[in-house]
């Protein structure tokens, strides 16, 4: 059975909601054309931002053999991710309910 851990990154401070989505596109695109096996744990992504501290996030469930690598890409490229707390686990069910879109 998959187990995936969530993974929150965060816009910067006074950033706009559409701002951040643009910013992380151009970020997913990166790990897809340069670590697509990378990309290929990354199982789902939350429907809806968020916001944290006042500050918009977007949460994906990512399989554990990624996320480190995810974090790594992130912090190259002055995308700020949350601690992960790598004891709660989620299973496939919880990864693609309808809180989540699926990611091909």
């Amino acid at each position: 059975m998959k187990e995936f851990l969530c993974l929150t990154l965060q816009g910067n401070p006074n950033e706009a909601e559409a701002a951040f989505q643009s910013r992380l596109y151009a970020f997913w695109t990166h790990i897809l054309r340069n670590r697509p096996t990378d990309y290929e744990g990354v199982y789902s992504e939350a429907v809806k931002f968020e916001r944290e501290h006042n500050l918009v996030t977007r949460q994906y469930m990512v399989e554990p053999t990624a996320v480190d690598a995810i974090i790594q890409e992130a912090k190259a490229h002055n995308v700020v991710t949350l601690p992960v707390d790598r004891d709660d686990v989620y299973s496939q069910a919880e990864a693609s309910s309808s809180e989540w879109f699926q990611i091909d």
